[in-house]
């Protein structure tokens, strides 16, 4: 297993539109364990595979406190959403320490695949519901700063942008073998 790089907004590639999973075995099973990996190690609930620059349709999410409930989601479609709506204040691993609200089907049902290429029907509310909804969303092109108003959308940008050249100088300086 491997942790992979995750993709940090603005950067382009988190708009790109996922391509469905076409074939299932090793390779599938490996990029989620590697996503797992990730994802657990960020920490976070949820992780499309387009947050690590792969645009294919596979999302994880691990709500449990236990982190040992990992559920995996191929080519998801929601099939269902109540029309009662909640607001839930949503982060993202793509857009570390920025949390808002954004108001979603407060109710889904949702079909997809596991990872042995087996489909299946969930039903899910709450906390549940809000992740998959996030993360089919970033299968999507979407990140959840989308839904926020154009000033919060810019100083969001801004801000990520000037801690990403902070991480890129720290990472450049650890490469040539400097302390800082």
């Amino acid at each position: 297993m491997a942790i992979l790089n995750i993709l940090r907004y603005p950067d382009a590639r988190l708009h790109k539109v996922a391509k469905p999973v076409t074939e299932f075995g090793d390779r599938i099973h490996k990029l989620v364990a590697d996503m797992a990996e990730t994802m657990y190690d960020a920490p976070g609930v949820g992780l499309a595979a387009s947050q690590v620059d792969v645009h294919e349709q596979l999302v994880i999410i691990d709500t449990s406190d236990t982190k040992d409930q990992l559920r995996v989601f191929i080519n998801p479609a929601i099939v269902w959403a109540s029309a009662e709506k909640q607001v839930y204040d949503e982060g993202c691993l793509s857009v570390p320490g920025i949390y808002d609200g954004v108001e979603r089907p407060a109710q889904v049902k949702v079909s997809a695949f596991d990872a042995d290429g087996q489909p299946f029907e969930l039903e899910a509310d709450g906390l549940l519901a809000v992740c998959i909804q996030h993360e089919m969303e970033h299968l999507l092109g979407k990140v959840f700063v989308d839904y926020l108003s154009p000033l919060k959308r810019n100083r969001i940008k801004a801000k990520m942008l000037k801690e990403g050249r902070g991480i890129e100088r720290e990472a450049a300086l650890k490469a040539a073998g400097r302390r800082f």
